[in-house]
């Protein structure tokens, strides 16, 4: 039966190997994600009951309860030695799983990523929703966390961040940084964002917009002077903006198309492909919002938008197949690898001929 020595064992593995992720799946042994292959442990396959017994006791009442009636539950746990953690303890076929993250002490400066300059313009912005999207695992909430760190390191400003779990820790820089956890310091996300639009932010984080109410906050923040940031789980510009809308009634969606046309600032995606030599490197796709990308959002004209980005390149918008070509360019991934994730080959190809 496993318990906290247990789970202290595969977290000293995780940390020492410097991997990303680490698995828990009842018929298997515990496995490691490094450099994106997952890595069985030389161990015993675990059984369910295992996994419970060592993770059970980490929870909060509020994320046991969620455990136990929803069947998921997500916390941040803290290790002295070992350093901090994202958790997430889940059920499949009837057994106890988990997934964890090993979180860096420090969140990362933006230089630090790899991504394209124009990404740093972002933080300049006064006001405005800024979405970041992604598929799981791209770095979504590592490039939120390094914009937030970037204003904090920078500017004088009040900033709110509400997360589920607390995934990295801000520490006050010229900026104070209130970070607000779900299911520790607030039931929710529309609770916890009330009430921070009552405590004098200039920037707002939301972890995850995961539900219309949340989201109807979230523009409203964005319309009315705060610079708010947010993920979603989408793969380029044009299906970040349709997902906020598609997620009302059919009823509400001319409205709500009214409203993210206002309050958008800016849409940024991300995706990660196999660096040369090792590792992995980010490619991006970023929309600077100005009136053009207004309009074809009010209309519902969303397939207007990637020709949106080549017009405003002045403006700091990039397509994603300008990303890649640069990347290519420099000797940082390959163009076969390039081309498995452009949604314009015909672009693309045009930009690797130069």
């Amino acid at each position: 039966m496993a318990n906290r020595d247990s789970l202290d064992g595969w977290l000293r593995v995780l940390v020492s190997r410097g991997a990303a992720d680490l698995f828990l799946v009842s018929g298997v042994a515990p496995a490691i994600r490094l450099n994106g292959v997952v890595t069985p442990m030389p161990e015993a396959p675990l059984e369910g009951e295992a996994i419970e017994a060592a993770m059970l006791p980490i929870l909060h009442p509020q994320a046991l309860e969620r455990y136990r009636n929803d069947g998921s539950a997500d916390v941040s746990l803290r290790r002295a030695g070992l350093g901090r953690f994202r958790i997430n303890l889940h059920r499949e076929r009837g057994h106890a799983a988990a997934t964890i993250r090993a979180l860096p002490a420090q969140p990362p400066l933006l230089v630090e990523l790899g991504l394209p300059s124009q990404v740093e313009q972002i933080t300049r912005l006064h006001h405005g929703l800024v979405l970041v999207g992604g598929a799981t695992g791209s770095g979504k909430t590592t490039t939120v966390a390094a914009l937030v760190n970037e204003i904090n390191r920078r500017d004088a400003k009040h900033i709110i961040t509400i997360e589920d779990p607390i995934e990295y820790e801000h520490a006050h820089q010229r900026s104070i940084v209130e970070q607000v956890e779900i299911g520790v310091d607030a039931p929710d996300f529309p609770t916890a964002l009330r009430a921070a639009l009552r405590q004098a932010p200039d920037v707002i984080v939301i972890g995850e917009m995961r539900d219309p109410e949340t989201m109807k906050i979230a523009l409203t923040a964005g319309e009315t002077g705060h610079l708010v940031f947010s993920t979603l789980h989408t793969t380029d510009v044009t299906s970040t903006v349709a997902r906020v809308a598609d997620s009302f009634p059919p009823e509400r969606q001319p409205t709500i198309r009214q409203d993210l046309s206002m309050a958008l600032g800016a849409v940024l995606t991300q995706t990660l492909l196999p660096r040369t030599g090792g590792g992995r490197v980010p490619a991006a796709e970023l929309l600077m919002i100005g009136y053009g990308a207004r309009q074809h959002i009010r209309k519902n004209a969303l397939q207007h938008l990637h020709q949106e980005i080549t017009i405003t390149k002045r403006s700091g918008s990039l397509t994603l197949e300008e990303s890649l070509a640069q990347l290519v360019h420099k000797g940082l991934i390959s163009a076969d690898d390039a081309r498995t994730r452009t949604g314009h080959a015909e672009e693309l190809e045009g930009l690797l001929r130069h």
